[in-house]
């Protein structure tokens, strides 16, 4: 029953699935159907799950539904970066909008004068990264006494930034009373010792991937710019032809208007939604299956049950959150033993999440350069040249009389020319646009090393091409906060200049005499605690400490094993 679950049997309030609805969002994905169900009846929650597989509405959709407007704080959102925290926030506002429900963001590198103000507007719910969350704590610009529910996103990745100790100071500064859920990728021991020091017999989720990808489906991508989406994707078909082709849209309204530009364009295209009659969707599905049309955009709640064998291409308009999204949406194509490709376009803020389903589905998903005007046109020239040449294998000898009449008006290579310019009329209007790839494969990296820790742009550098196999020139801008960087470099060496800054970077950093680092106070430094020293170098002690809930006892922890393997 839990498969056949909607928003709307959720038990949640009717302005938060307005909500929904408005986002576009259908269905639930997997582990909001496990986990909103089990966090609304008050319980714990731990959910093993990785980022964009929708678990920021299975924490914010409970909490939203419980949480009273103009009461103050009462719920807290802990995350290890702050373009995490902007995205947690964007997510809370839009889906508690017509709660007029006030969401404040917190972290690192923003003007503490502007989180001042957002903080006086006594906000409902702030999203915060844990050391600047302790700096305000320590201003006494916020309290957490009254808080209802605390939410540690990504613990895992948290943990590996050094962030236990701080995590540790604003659990205990929590209410004993209070709801908290728990998110990572992983639940190795560090994570389950947490959890079972500030949370009350947590219920944990996980979600299990059984569907692997289809060996026969080819699958690509494309880095594209958003505002260029529409132009690649025509693109994309000039150059690929598909014979049937199925793009997958988020959205409802962002399937009705694809299909209808795509329709514009030339190129025949239908959309299918949950909107669709039931009358409406047979009516559409005919004229697919017939070959009345060769394109079909539709949303993921649409597409479960389609039953077609022939579609040769999936084509990801929007990348999907969730990773079993993909391998779902991709297994439409490459059916009863047949060939098929799956494409998809990634904007630049999209390649983490890219990354996640290369992960999940154990395979590299190959770049592809954007097609230019030029392979376009000698793409259809080549299909053209080789359809004529199959169509003169056939008998056409009913024409053969009006083909001597012409020759008797006009040379053989002008007619031929002008027939050829006739046909060719009849394709879609070619798309002339010149395509950008986003900085020709550049993107920005997030890594945990800042001014505290005694960077500068050239010390940066230098660290960087002494480690990887990068040029100095290859590494664009850089932007220094107080405890983390954006860096952007090429997109080919996200996975080796990540691996660079892993859990060992601060031994890494220190020793590099090229980049030698600058101590922080004393009083500060918990060296006993390697994690503690790559953020913010540790923070003294506030005072009033406690509200730490009592670790359980070893039998309560051996009742728990049998959960968590």
């Amino acid at each position: 029953m839990k498969e056949m679950m909607n928003f709307s049997d959720m038990g949640l309030k009717p302005e938060l699935i307005r909500a929904i609805e408005a986002k576009g969002y259908e269905i639930p994905t997997p582990i909001q159907i496990q986990a909103v169900p089990v966090a609304l009846s008050g319980r714990d929650v731990i959910g093993q799950a990785h980022t964009g597989t929708g678990k920021t509405a299975a924490f914010a959709l409970p909490i939203l539904n419980r949480i009273t407007r103009g009461k103050g704080l009462q719920a807290l959102v802990l995350c290890p970066t702050r373009e995490l925290a902007v995205q947690v926030t964007s997510e809370f506002e839009g889906l508690g909008k017509f709660l007029h429900i006030s969401c404040q963001p917190i972290y690192g590198g923003q003007s503490i004068e502007v989180q001042l103000r957002g903080l006086l507007r006594v906000p409902e719910v702030i999203v915060a990264t844990p050391g600047r969350l302790l700096d305000h704590i320590r201003r006494r610009t916020l309290s957490l006494s009254e808080l209802r529910f605390v939410v540690l996103d990504e613990a895992d990745e948290m943990l590996d930034m050094g962030f236990l100790p701080d995590i540790e100071k604003v659990m205990g500064l929590c209410p004993t009373d209070r709801h908290t859920f728990l998110f990572s990728a992983t639940l190795e021991e560090e994570i389950r010792r947490l959890a079972m020091d500030f949370m009350d017999n947590p219920k944990i989720i996980r979600i299990e991937s059984p569907e692997l990808t289809v060996p026969l489906i080819c699958q690509e991508y494309y880095l594209v710019n958003s505002y260029q989406k529409l132009e690649t994707v025509c693109r994309v078909i000039d150059i690929e032809q598909p014979p049937v082709c199925l793009i997958f849209c988020r959205t409802k309204r962002g399937a009705d208007n694809l299909a209808r530009l795509l329709d514009h364009r030339g190129y025949p295209a239908e959309s299918l939604h949950g909107d669709l009659s039931q009358r409406e969707r047979d009516m559409v599905m005919e004229r697919f299956r017939s070959g009345n049309i060769r394109i079909l955009v539709a949303t993921d709640l649409a597409a479960r049950g389609l039953d077609v064998d022939i579609i040769t291409h999936v084509l990801n308009y929007d990348i999907p959150e969730d990773a079993d999204v993909y391998v779902h949406r991709i297994g439409r194509t490459g059916r009863a033993g047949r060939d098929g490709k799956a494409i998809t376009l990634v904007e630049k803020n999209q390649v983490r999440q890219l990354r996640f389903i290369e992960k999940h589905i154990g395979k590299s998903i190959e770049r592809k350069t954007l097609p230019s005007l030029e392979d376009v046109l000698e793409k259809r020239r080549d299909d053209f040249y080789g359809r004529v040449l199959e169509a003169c294998s056939e008998d056409h000898s009913m024409y053969e009389e009006m083909a001597f009449r012409l020759l008797e008006e006009q040379p053989p290579e002008i007619l031929i020319s002008t027939l050829i310019a006739m046909l060719m009329a009849e394709q879609p209007e070619l798309e002339t646009a010149e395509l950008d790839d986003t900085d020709n494969g550049m993107t920005n990296l997030d890594i945990p090393i800042g001014r505290r820790h005694g960077v500068n742009p050239r010390k940066l550098v230098d660290f960087i091409v002494a480690h990887t196999s990068l040029k100095p020139k290859q590494v664009g801008d850089i932007e220094i906060h107080s405890v983390n960087c954006l860096v952007e470099i090429p997109l080919a060496a996200v996975d080796e200049v990540d691996a660079l800054f892993d859990q060992n970077v601060m031994k890494k950093w220190r020793n590099d005499k090229q980049a030698p680092i600058r101590e922080g106070k004393k009083k500060h430094a918990n060296r006993n605690n390697p994690r503690s020293s790559r953020k913010n170098g540790g923070y003294a002690q506030p005072p009033g400490i406690g509200g730490r809930r009592s670790p359980k006892s070893d039998r309560s922890r051996s009742a728990h094993d049998e959960e968590w393997k």
